[in-house]
């Protein structure tokens, strides 16, 4: 045992005996033992969760052809707002750009991508039964997602947004089975139509009031 001894040996004549006073670390010593133990083993478990993001090449004159019925935009807008629309906007029609939520855009991406989240859901009823690996299973995964079938989403913060609508956007992608999708910069004709649909949205108010 780690014992400390604090007596100050013999008492002076004339005085009252000290009594030797005994500190036992042991307790503490198993304490942080155990407590370095645990850290350890949480610090194993811990592996940092990496996620796959397709960013835009900066590379000019350079335009990619995306099937207007398999695309959808969104744009992280102020006060956790989101805005998206589907295929090309009309941007004569203000209400072609629809105002919601994060939750709101993910049961739009789970309803246009109902059927590949069929097939994931399939796969994942597979993985349980142990009909296939879990490596079979996450490459499986991966080829529904980027299937031709599969949406294409791209995603445009704007300065309004925070970081967190943006991590929020990229696990909606993951919890909707999305594998095509890219971060890119809002355009102007996007910020117009944004303009346009709050303006109109401004002016309906004071009529109705």
């Amino acid at each position: 045992m780690a014992n400390i001894d604090t007596g100050s040996g013999d008492a002076k004549k004339g005085k009252p005996q000290r009594k030797a006073l005994r500190v036992d670390f042991t307790p503490m010593v198993d304490m942080n033992m155990l407590l370095i133990t645990f850290f350890m083993f949480c610090t194993t478990l811990s592996i940092p969760q990496v996620m796959d993001i397709a960013m835009p090449a900066d590379i000019d004159n350079v335009t990619t052809s995306v099937p207007d019925s398999k695309s959808v935009t969104v744009i992280l807008g102020e006060s956790d707002k989101v805005y998206y629309y589907e295929g090309l906007p009309n941007y004569e029609d203000y209400t072609s750009l629809k105002e919601t939520n994060i939750l709101g855009v993910r049961d739009m991406l789970l309803s246009r991508n109902s059927d590949n989240m069929a097939k994931i859901k399939e796969l994942r009823h597979k993985r349980q039964k142990r009909e296939i690996t879990e490596k079979e299973f996450k490459d499986k995964v991966s080829l529904v997602k980027k299937s031709k079938d599969g949406l294409i989403v791209l995603i445009k913060p704007t300065k309004e947004s925070n970081y967190k609508n943006l991590v929020d956007a990229l696990d909606e992608m993951q919890i909707c089975g999305i594998g095509k999708y890219s971060i890119v910069d809002i355009d102007e004709a996007d910020k117009y139509l944004m303009e346009n649909k709050k303006a109109k949205e401004r002016l309906t108010a004071m009529v109705e009031k």
